[in-house]
C-alpha cells in the first residue's frame, strides 16, 4: 500500500473484473449415490514464486467428497521454497492432512468411503510421495516429506499424477484465460444463479 506499482494496478483491477463477473455464482450440490461407497478426491497445485514482492509461492487446493466440492483454499506459503517441486510438494502435504481429516470424520461418522487420492500435476512431487529415500536436496522439507510418505506407505492415501489440463486447482493459483477459467469453473460445480428477466 505504501509504494504502489502498476502491476498492483493491474492486479486490483484483476480483482474487481472477477468480483462483478462472479456476483451470482454458486455451488451446485448433487446427492452422492447411496448405494456405493464415497470418494475423496483432492486436487493440489502451487504457483511457485508467483509473488513479485517476496517470491513466496501460492497454494490451493480443493476436495470433492463424492459429486461435491467440499472444501477450497488458495493461499501464500509460509517460506519461499527453492523449486518448484518443494512448493507444489507442501501443497500436497496440506491437501493430504484436509483429505485425511474428511476420511476421519466420514470414518467417525461410520459413512463408507474410498481411501483418500490427491491428484497433483509435478512428476517430481508425485515421485517424491512414493520414494523412501530422503535425498540431500529435500531435507529443508522433511516433516511434509514424512508425513505424505508414511500416508502413502500405509495405504492410506494415494498420489496420482493428473495432467495440467486436468489440473481444477490451477484455478485457485493462476492467471487463467477466461476461456480456461470459465472451464475450471465449471469442473467445480459453479453455476450461474442470477434472476434471469422474464
Amino acid at each position: 500500500m505504501s509504494n504502489p506499482l502498476e502491476q498492483h494496478w493491474s492486479v486490483v483491477k484483476r480483482i474487481l473484473r472477477y468480483l462483478k463477473g462472479t456476483m451470482f455464482l454458486g455451488l451446485h450440490l448433487q446427492p452422492a449415490p447411496s448405494n456405493s461407497p464415497l470418494s475423496i478426491r483432492a486436487y493440489c497445485d502451487a504457483d511457485w514464486a508467483s509473488d513479485p514482492d517476496d517470491r513466496i509461492s501460492t497454494s490451493g487446493a480443493s476436495i470433492f467428497v463424492g459429486p461435491n466440492v467440499n472444501c477450497w483454499w488458495s493461499k501464500k506459503q509460509t517460506v519461499v521454497a527453492r523449486s518448484s517441486a518443494e512448493a507444489e510438494y507442501r501443497s500436497l502435504a496440506l491437501a493430504t492432512a484436509e483429505a485425511l481429516w474428511i476420511q476421519t470424520l466420514l470414518s467417525e461418522l461410520h459413512v463408507s468411503h474410498h481411501t483418500p487420492v490427491v491428484y497433483c500435476d509435478n512428476m517430481s512431487t508425485v515421485a517424491l510421495a512414493h520414494n523412501p529415500v530422503l535425498h540431500a536436496r529435500t531435507k529443508h522439507m522433511e516433516l511434509d516429506l514424512f508425513f505424505v510418505r508414511e500416508k502413502v506407505a500405509a495405504n492410506s492415501l494415494h498420489v496420482v499424477h493428473v495432467p495440467a489440463i486436468d489440473q481444477y486447482a490451477d484455478i485457485l493459483t493462476k492467471a487463467l484465460s477466461p476461456s480456461r477459467f470459465c472451464e475450471l469453473r465449471t469442473k467445480l460445480k459453479l453455476v450461474d444463479s442470477s434472476p434471469h428477466p422474464t
